[in-house]
């Protein structure tokens, strides 16, 4: 790009759910109650199978006629000790009331679904080895692409999210403004630790919390709580 600054593709991103998150509240309302479960529910095993794919990917190796299984301490360790930390922290807790809180600011008040369509939907856009690596090349190298291509498929999944589960499904935006904007502010520090094995140790861990995130769409009434499982990623990159 000729312009740029940096921060230019969280903004964008931001931008591209805003609009996916608007299109989809008000084109849900034309939808029946039963197309809109069904609609989720094809959302949900989508998520499901590009979690468990990439994270196959990092964890299958094909070595002449062989087919080996890799990286399994560090799904082990990563997992174990960043739900630990999580579950100390109450990372989803905080999540939780930080929806409660954008659902009294916003007057959304009567929407039962709106902190959980919040939470969904933030975890499912903020997940991913796009939304670190895209973050760092938009400071660092003046790059905003992976987030501007990030923003198309973010703008698609939380239109289809937001016909079924809502409002709440837009402010996942304000996730996405901070997550990624702070990667951004600190990519100088940051830059140092994501090597490429890091990076594909994020991209791992990263998709089986993807995968979670697709069960509990599937499977509403048992839900993992996918945000004390966040320090999951430091964990990951932090492995050699």
């Amino acid at each position: 790009m000729d312009f740029h600054f940096a921060g230019i593709g969280t903004l964008i991103n931001v931008a591209g759910i805003f609009f996916g998150g608007l299109v989809g509240v008000f084109g849900g309302k034309f939808l029946t109650e039963k197309f809109r479960v069904t609609l989720m529910d094809a959302c949900a095993l989508a998520v499901i199978f590009l979690g468990a794919g990439s994270t196959l990917s990092g964890l299958l190796k094909i070595s002449g006629d062989t087919l080996n299984f890799q990286n399994a301490m560090l799904l082990i360790a990563s997992l174990l000790i960043g739900s630990a930390v999580g579950g100390i922290l109450d990372i989803d807790g905080k999540v939780e009331r930080f929806g409660i809180f954008l659902r009294e600011r916003s007057g959304n008040d009567g929407d039962t679904k709106f902190v959980e369509a919040f939470v969904t939907a933030s975890l499912t856009v903020c997940i991913g080895a796009m939304a670190v690596i895209g973050a760092i090349n938009d400071r660092l190298l003046h790059d905003p692409t992976i987030l501007i291509a990030k923003s198309s498929l973010d703008m698609i999944i939380i239109l289809v999210m937001a016909a079924s589960l809502g409002k709440g499904c837009i402010f996942s935006c304000v996730s996405v403004g901070i997550f990624q904007g702070a990667i951004t502010f600190f990519a100088g520090f940051l830059e140092p630790f994501m090597t490429e094995i890091a990076l594909a140790n994020l991209s791992t861990v990263g998709n089986v919390l993807i995968f979670a995130i697709g069960v509990n769409l599937l499977f509403p009434e048992k839900k993992i709580p996918v945000a004390n499982f966040l320090p999951a990623l430091i964990i990951a990159c932090l492995w050699n």
